[in-house]
């Protein structure tokens, strides 16, 4: 029956590589059900919004489980989807406040944001039902595909490096982290070795193992805490570490999961449509829909879902996250989005949806299973393997770039270095996007770019004039 569904034969794959492909992908974005909660509830930022940190956890899993169940039996496509990164930090510090100046009496800020993603969601709906969104997927060229794909993997194994502490912010610059003593370094370095070592001899579930292996070292050094504690008060390396501040080894497996009811259904609608909100909306359905797309195409490519220069089932894929925003805005959280942590189930053989629906399964169980979860989940050297294995498979999508033709080779090559040095997919594809058709036409060769993509390039130059800096 699995197999009729899913056509498991057809892409390649059986049952066994689907279910490890969906732990995979979980495991690798599960830190969201605890950083949602902390960024939406004010705690990481120091400035409390007014959201119940445990309503946010519990709409955070909801929403993801929907949105990525039906990104599974809608699309067939291996892609798990919660509420993005980079929104939520925008729904706190830059929504929030503006909404202040608008919210009516017996309202909050925080009521009126869940307003703006709602109003944004809809007419992410809305774009993806009439095919708007299929259409800017379709007229985008074979090179630039492929080097969304090599971005997104060079980003994400940015991301995986800022979380292990390999690299750290300097003022100015990023720098090598000299700690090699550190407890995070050794932990994330044993994952690493573990994860690539398993991968060169072509073990399955490389990964699944990478990680269990970095977790049970972690727990390890963890004990050396209570077993020697004169280690810890002696060595600020020890002190000092992540492993001491955030890590915690689960004390229980099973737990409630929290109320929903201070944040559902709690949206101010009508201030979100005023004029001041308008530019927010904006900016979410701007963030949304480059993140997407990015996210989609650079998935798809590495997996071989596209075909013949098309991705089939595209408008499914678009209407979950865009249904996953409405109902996120519904009940207390904010953007939803397809992950590029996707890209960590499909270097382990998903090619499915039968994947994105193990996710979805596994968000729901970790509403009951959250110690477990946050044990794994919420500390970043476990988890930091996966991201730049993961990373490294996908360089090599930049073999497929046309780099004997300037005029794809130079926004293909802006698209890969925009994604993670400007921190964000949705602003590195608007610079490759902004600069394909003046090249094609500086070139003489402007026919050869499809009527939308000029029509992209002309909004999105006007967004980063206009909108843009309302971001931040």
């Amino acid at each position: 029956m699995l197999d009729r569904f899913f056509g498991l034969r057809k892409n390649g794959t059986n049952v066994r590589t689907e279910l490890l492909a969906g732990l995979t992908t979980f495991l690798t974005m599960a830190y969201i059900v605890f950083l949602q909660p902390a960024i939406l509830s004010g705690r990481l930022t120091g400035s409390p919004t007014g959201m119940d940190p445990g309503a946010v956890m519990t709409a955070t899993c909801l929403t993801a489980a929907l949105a990525t169940i039906i990104m599974g039996l809608y699309a067939n496509y291996p892609i798990g989807q919660a509420p993005g990164m980079g929104e939520n930090f925008f729904f706190v510090v830059s929504v929030i406040p503006a909404a202040a100046a608008v919210a009516g009496q017996g309202s909050s800020p925080w009521q009126v944001a869940l307003g703006v993603v709602m109003v944004a969601g809809v007419l992410f709906l809305v774009l993806s039902l009439l095919g708007v969104r299929q259409l800017i997927l379709s007229a985008i060229s074979p090179s630039m595909r492929n080097a969304i794909a090599v971005g997104i993997g060079m980003f994400i194994a940015f991301i995986g490096l800022i979380n292990a502490g390999l690299i750290r912010p300097t003022g100015t610059a990023l720098a090598l982290n000299p700690e090699f003593t550190s407890p995070d370094f050794v932990v994330f370095a044993f994952g690493l070795i573990i994860t690539a070592g398993l991968f060169a001899r072509r073990v399955r579930g490389a990964i699944i193992w990478g990680i269990l292996a970095a977790t049970l070292l972690a727990t390890g050094m963890k004990q050396l805490e209570e077993w020697l504690p004169a280690l810890w008060t002696a060595s600020d390396a020890f002190r000092n570490s992540t492993l001491a501040s955030q890590f915690a080894v689960a004390g229980a497996v099973v737990e409630a999961p929290p109320s929903l009811a201070p944040t559902f259904w709690r949206m101010d609608i009508a201030a979100a449509l005023t004029w001041a909100m308008a530019p927010y909306v904006l900016i979410f359905l701007f963030m949304d829909l480059f993140d997407t797309l990015g996210t989609l195409v650079g998935v798809s490519e590495q997996a071989g879902l596209i075909k013949d220069g098309e991705l089939p089932r595209a408008r499914q894929a678009l209407v979950s996250d865009a249904v996953g925003t409405v109902a996120g805005a519904a009940m207390g959280t904010s953007t939803v989005t397809s992950y590029i942590e996707s890209t960590a189930g499909v270097e382990q053989g998903g090619r499915t949806g039968l994947t994105a629906v193990v996710v979805a399964v596994l968000f729901l169980a970790a509403l009951f299973f959250a110690p477990i979860v946050r044990m794994v989940g919420g500390y970043p050297a476990i988890t930091a393997p996966a991201l730049i294995v993961v990373g490294s498979m996908m360089m090599r999508g930049v073999t497929k770039i046309d780099w004997q033709d300037y005029t794809e080779a130079m926004p293909a090559f802006l698209t890969i270095i925009g994604i993670p040095l400007t921190y964000s997919i949705g602003d590195g594809l608007a610079l490759g996007f902004v600069s394909y058709p003046v090249i094609k036409l500086a070139a003489g060769r402007g026919r050869e770019v499809r009527w939308l993509m000029y029509l992209m390039a002309a909004v999105l130059a006007a967004y980063f004039v206009l909108v843009r800096p309302e971001a931040g």
